[in-house]
């Protein structure tokens, strides 16, 4: 009787110590993804990304692809106005295309290697390995870490990430606010390492055509590669006139998107007739939108005036706001052309990338829907800037 208790004991043992040995710790954990990004040549996911910016939450389908060195492709399709926006990079630079509309915008930068984005594996396995007070947690399917957010912005200050045990491949990402709010939920549907690309799946010139051709639906329901839609493409630039300038900035030519020719566009406008009433009528055959206001304003900003621009026949406008801060917003849909950009920075919108250039004044870039936004402001802070940008989205033209 006594062996058999002493039997029972060890089989008890060694449950014990097989259950304990399978069982992984944050340190082990974090180790492997070390690996698995060192090994890592591609990837491919998709899923639904929700903004809790404004009153109403907004919702895009979210397809990535990913090769290494450094070619990205990042679809994002607003599920309400079913219009998809790419954010591309390959060797010729950064694009964000709008295919449906036959617009782009390209320039000069290393994004995403300093910058995050919260739907790149990349992105999320360097915040869960480089916070050192991390948090864990072994769910039944999921390993989770709650970890500081790295992104390009004071908003957003922790996040919590579901990596699935069987191969780390990310499952959901929750980033909140100081207050513990969800500000954006990402939920994927799908991932897979280890993707074949074909050789062309990164190229400007296909992935508009290849856009173009399906109605500008290349989000997550196309389910094929831009190369696989359509037939063989040119690699030449979407607009052949682009050339560097001396001083290494990249042009094409337009007034008000980059550089010194910016502000002194933007800074005469805003120096037109004071206290006019905003007139607001629409020019001649012009190809209007309605003018789209954000809903966020800093504490102690108001607008002044809103104005009907003509810029290079283009129908455009101009809001003007003054108070703690003051800032020009100004909305054009510009003709069909390749629009690049001098160098700046890259910033994260969420819904899309914007672009900030300017010293001392700063210009935020950006489009959506086929209407180019720019926001000027020499003494509004880059935060409040793409709060005000983010709440214009959820706007249609009024």
């Amino acid at each position: 009787m006594r062996r058999i208790s002493w039997m029972l004991a060890m089989v008890l043992v060694l449950s014990a110590l097989l259950a304990a040995c399978g069982k992984k710790d944050a340190a082990a954990v974090v180790k492997d993804l070390n690996e698995v990004v060192g090994e890592m040549e591609s990837y491919q996911g998709a899923g639904v990304m929700t903004l809790h910016t404004g009153d109403t939450p907004q919702q895009y389908k979210v397809e990535v692809w990913h090769q290494k060195p450094s070619y990205y492709r990042i679809a994002l399709t607003n599920a309400k106005k079913d219009v998809t926006q790419i954010v591309l990079r390959n060797d010729e630079g950064v694009f964000v295309l709008t295919p449906s509309q036959n617009k782009s915008f390209r320039f000069q930068s290393n994004w995403p290697d300093n910058q995050g984005q919260v739907y790149l594996y990349e992105t999320l396995i360097r915040s869960i390995t480089g916070d050192t007070t991390r948090q864990f947690a072994d769910e039944k399917e999921s390993y989770v870490f709650d970890v500081a957010a790295n992104y390009n912005t004071h908003a957003l200050v922790r996040q919590k990430i579901w990596l699935n045990k069987s191969d780390y491949a990310p499952k959901q990402v929750e980033v909140s606010d100081s207050n513990a709010n969800v500000v954006v939920d990402v939920k994927f549907d799908s991932f897979k390492f280890g993707t074949e690309f074909e050789k062309d799946a990164f190229d400007m010139q296909r992935n508009m055509t290849a856009a173009s051709e399906e109605g500008g639906q290349t989000g997550t329901d196309s389910g094929v590669t831009p190369a696989e839609q359509t037939g063989e493409g040119g690699k030449e630039p979407a607009n052949p006139q682009t050339a560097p300038e001396p001083d290494g900035a990249v042009t094409d030519g337009q007034s008000g998107v980059g550089g010194d020719t910016e502000q002194q566009g933007t800074e005469g406008a805003a120096t037109g007739q004071e206290g006019e009433e905003p007139t607001l009528a629409e020019p001649e055959g012009a190809d209007s939108f309605g003018v789209i206001q954000p809903t966020y304003a800093p504490e102690g900003v108001q607008l002044k005036d809103d104005q009907i621009l003509e810029e290079a026949g283009d129908y455009s406008v101009m809001l003007r706001y003054e108070g703690t801060y003051n800032y020009t917003i100004f909305e054009a849909r510009p003709q069909d052309r390749a629009v690049s950009l001098a160098p700046s920075s890259v910033v994260d919108l969420g819904f899309t990338l914007g672009m900030i250039s300017g010293d001392a004044l700063k210009t935020l870039t950006w489009m959506t829907d086929g209407i180019e936004y720019r926001i000027t402001s020499a003494d509004l802070p880059q935060n409040e800037m793409v709060r005000i940008a983010t709440s214009m989205q959820e706007e249609s033209g009024k």
